[in-house]
Order: structure tokens, then sequence, then C-alpha cells
């Protein structure tokens, strides 16, 4: 591995080999999406929490501070949205030259394996890692589902992972499962827990993200359970103690209890 991937992956991936990517992509094919309606207000207060900010160039563009130092994972493929007949229909949105002159570390790109789409999606992920790989970026795959939640079991997700793995990808995202771990271990890159719809409780976010860590993953990407949650920065707090300090289930909501207490105080 050439010195600039290694950098930007460290960049991404912390000393101790995780990271928490915050995603705030979901307006390219939901719109406006509750929590979402100004992205740059958003995140203002969450991304002293996260490791990487996962977003589209026209949101990073124009709200998103050049002198962050949060590294970006930049979102290329799109051209679906929820109205639309699939979301898995979907097309590479953004150049090389345009990764590079952004400074992405990273770029993201979904994969709907047993889609119609499959073999679209796929290629589409094996062209942009043939165009990063030159440039010494690297590719994260999001393994998508689309609208069937169903297809989120072990069996399913250990295929996509290992398809975008072998394809080339860096990193690769997707949902948490029951026997986690079948899914982890057939993957030869470091794996990043999905969030998916929000969840009822903290309580419930932070036991799937313990689970998934103690199963091996290497991190998470979650977006709305953490924004669209009525005390953001607890939530931002609570899962950082899980991925960075090892924190439990139990000890993630004495953070999230902790913040919430802080934050109503300064209000």
């Amino acid at each position: 591995m050439e010195w600039g991937i290694k950098n930007r992956l460290s960049r991404l991936i912390k000393p101790d080999g995780h990271c928490f990517f915050l995603p705030i992509d979901h307006g390219y094919f939901q719109g406006p999406t509750s929590g979402l309606e100004k992205p740059g207000e958003t995140i203002k207060l969450l991304l002293h929490y996260c490791d990487g900010l996962f977003v589209t160039r026209g949101v990073l563009r124009s709200v998103i501070d050049p002198a962050s130092t949060v590294p970006i994972i930049l979102r290329v493929s799109g051209g679906t949205s929820m109205v639309g007949r699939d979301l898995a229909n979907e097309g590479l949105t953004t150049s090389i030259a345009e990764i590079i002159r952004l400074n992405a570390a990273a770029v993201g790109i979904s994969v709907f394996v047993g889609s119609d789409y499959e073999h679209q999606t796929l290629m589409n992920l094996a062209n942009i890692v043939n165009d990063c790989e030159d440039y010494g970026i690297p590719v994260m795959a999001v393994t998508a589902v689309g609208k069937e939640m169903e297809k989120r079991d072990a069996r399913y997700l250990g295929l996509c992972t290992r398809i975008a793995a072998e394809l080339g990808a860096r990193i690769v995202k997707t949902y948490w499962c029951e026997n986690f771990e079948k899914v982890v271990c057939g993957c030869p890159v470091p794996v990043v827990i999905a969030g998916g719809p929000k969840c009822e409780t903290e309580k419930e976010v932070f036991e799937f993200v313990f689970d998934g860590m103690q199963q091996g993953a290497s991190g998470i990407n979650l977006g709305r359970n953490i924004w669209q949650s009525q005390y953001p920065q607890a939530m931002a707090a609570g899962l950082r103690a899980i991925i960075h300090e090892k924190a439990d289930v139990k000890k993630a909501q004495e953070v999230f209890t902790g913040v919430k207490a802080q934050n109503r105080e300064k209000k």
C-alpha cells in the first residue's frame, strides 16, 4: 500500500483501529430529510465527535467550512430518488478530477447486490476503484438494500461485503445483523456499521453498536440515529465512548445522560 492511501486511511481510522463516520448524504435521494434541512447547522456541534464526514459534493461546497480538519468521505454515486422506480439504478456522479479538487480523504459508493442493477452498481465500484487507486484515494463501498430491509441477514450481508472487498473497496459499510461476526470474518477489509432507520431509544442504538464492535467491526457510519435524536450531542458522545473508549452499553448511557444534562444547563 502506497504512502498516500496509507495517510488518508490513517486520518479516517484512528490508531486504535476504530472509526466514527457521520453520514449526512441522505439528501441525494431523500431530499431535505428531517434533521438535515440545514445540514451545516445540524453538524455544527457534532463534528467534534466524529472521525470522518460522509457528504455529497453539493453540500460540501455549500455549507462545510473549508477550514474544518474533519476528513471528508465524498459520496460519488446517485441518480435516483425515493419517488423513482428503483433506488438501485445508480450511476457515478463525480469525476476523479472533482474528487481530487475537493481534497477528499476517501469516497463512498453504494452497491445493490441481488437487485436488477447488481452488475451496474458493482461495475460502478470497480471503475471508481480503478480511478481512485491511481491517486491514493480509498473507496468505501456501501452495501445498500434500497427499500428491501428484510435482506439484512448475515448470509446476504456477508456476500455483499466480500464482493465489495474483492472488487477493491478499502472499507465496507454494512448493516448490523444477528451473527454479525460471520459478516466481519468473511471480509478482509475494515467493516463499519450502518445505522438504517432511526431506533426508538438510545439504548437500542448503543446495544447494536456495542455488539457489532464486539464482533469485530471497525466502527460506525451512523446518521439518523444521531442527528434525528432529541439529544444529538449526547448520542454522539455515547457512541464515541463505545468506539474509542471501550465503553459498554451501561457506560455509554451514562455518558449520554451526562452530556444531555450539561446541554440542558446551558439552555
